[in-house]
């Protein structure tokens, strides 16, 4: 991903369509990226996994004593049909019983792990120990949930927005540059950090990106509390005392962020060497602020 984003900053500069002193201010936020994933029930979920074990026994050539391929996605159906008429307590029971089958399905399969091909071993472990298992034990409040068989590293994040309240991915942070919106910065952040623990590390790849350390960032209120280095000045909404009227005018466009940051867009594009025509037309609508 480094090497991308390095191209991408040397296209840039090339095109001459970033200045050296744009380096001097950057704005950092924290976004999700989201996976590609259905959105998770508990009973899509457990019928996904017995699906998943019946398969691997078929393919190990595994004889179960029933696998369920009719009553189990009836269940499944059901029980979101209850849960659509608020009928909780069929719902519930109807949960219950997939609970049971799955349980199982996965008891019947890890007795026999023994009997598995030494090419299904891996298989078989990860999911009956790290999809069943899990799936058939967290309960509604636990941290750290299953979300995805597939995808096991989704994290449910609620970034506050009132169109989707919460996202099913990996939290990112990204750093551009403050007038042309140029990406200089992006990584992971696993695990959910709070937004001010993500600065320092958005910092450190900022500084193997462009060389050197910006002199100022802007970042939101959920920055707040963010410890940056003593040559790093970090500015944000509402802050205390009375700021210049250039800085006042540069928080304001911290919002510019969410509109230029069409990072696979200018990542593909900085590769193939586009025109400088192209870059100078693309960042002229791009760095406009929203609003």
């Amino acid at each position: 991903m480094e090497l991308l984003l390095r191209e991408t900053i040397q296209a840039a500069e090339r095109a001459k369509v970033v200045e050296a002193r744009s380096y001097d201010k950057l704005i950092v936020d924290t976004t999700v990226e989201e996976k590609a994933i259905a959105y998770p029930t508990d009973s899509n979920l457990l019928d996904g996994v017995r699906r998943k074990l019946v398969e691997l026994a078929r393919d190990a050539n595994l004889t179960l004593r029933q696998n369920y391929n009719r009553e189990a996605p009836r269940l499944a159906i059901q029980t979101s049909r209850y849960a659509h008429a608020r009928q909780f307590q069929r719902m519930r029971g109807s949960l219950r019983r997939l609970k049971t089958i799955v349980g199982r399905v996965t008891l019947e399969v890890t007795r026999k792990l023994a009997e598995i091909p030494d090419n299904y071993q891996t298989i078989a472990r990860q999911v009956t120990g790290h999809g069943a298992e899990k799936l058939l034990t967290q309960q509604r409040e636990d941290k750290n949930k299953l979300y995805s068989l597939h995808a096991p590293e989704v994290e449910c994040i609620g970034k506050g927005k009132a169109r989707q309240k919460y996202e099913f991915g990996v939290k990112v942070s990204i750093a551009t540059t403050h007038k042309e919106c140029l990406v200089v910065g992006m990584r992971s952040m696993p695990g959910n950090p709070y937004d001010g623990h993500t600065v320092v590390p958005a910092l450190e790849q900022v500084a193997r990106m462009i060389d050197r350390l910006p002199k100022e960032i802007f970042v939101d209120l959920g920055h707040r509390k963010a410890i940056v280095p003593e040559s790093v000045q970090m500015y944000r909404p509402k802050m205390r005392g009375n700021l210049r009227r250039r800085l006042k005018r540069d928080v304001r466009r911290r919002s510019a962020m969410s509109l230029g940051c069409a990072v696979s867009f200018v990542g593909a594009c900085s590769i193939v060497e586009m025109p400088r025509t192209f870059f100078r037309t693309y960042f002229t609508i791009s760095s406009k602020p929203i609003g």
